[in-house]
């Protein structure tokens, strides 16, 4: 696996949890806008922008998923797992649609059993 998908996945929920935070923002404002951004940015840079402009959207699920709930340790965990399951979900769902969403679902409730098993959860940052 490549340093790239974690790197990305974790630009984009974080760029995204602190950018939804604005007054003129929402986390669907913010995933928009960013991935955007991204795309034109990673696709002037030459690299392969339809997969990785890919994985940083989905990073933007995660950054916009319960931002009451997860703090910085929690969305670093959900980012991690979402790039390592979006790896090996793309070929079985023949594409990277299917492999988008259910790789960020699946990220995102995996941390979410785990803190409702008792794990530590992370501490929120202050407004």
């Amino acid at each position: 696996m490549s340093i790239k998908y974690p790197i990305l996945a974790l630009l984009g929920a974080f760029l995204t949890f602190y950018l939804a935070r604005h007054n003129r923002f929402d986390g669907i404002r913010a995933s928009a806008a960013l991935s955007i951004i991204a795309y034109l940015i990673i696709d002037a840079l030459g690299f392969n922008a339809d997969l990785y402009a890919v994985v940083f959207f989905g990073g933007t699920f995660i950054g916009m998923s319960a931002p009451h709930r997860f703090g910085i340790y929690t969305i670093t965990s959900a980012s991690i797992i979402f790039s390592l399951l979006f790896e090996y979900l793309v070929p079985i769902f023949d594409g990277y649609g299917g492999a988008l969403g259910v790789s960020a679902f699946l990220s995102v409730c995996i941390c979410h059993v785990f803190i409702l098993l008792g794990a530590l959860r992370s501490k929120k940052p202050h407004n």
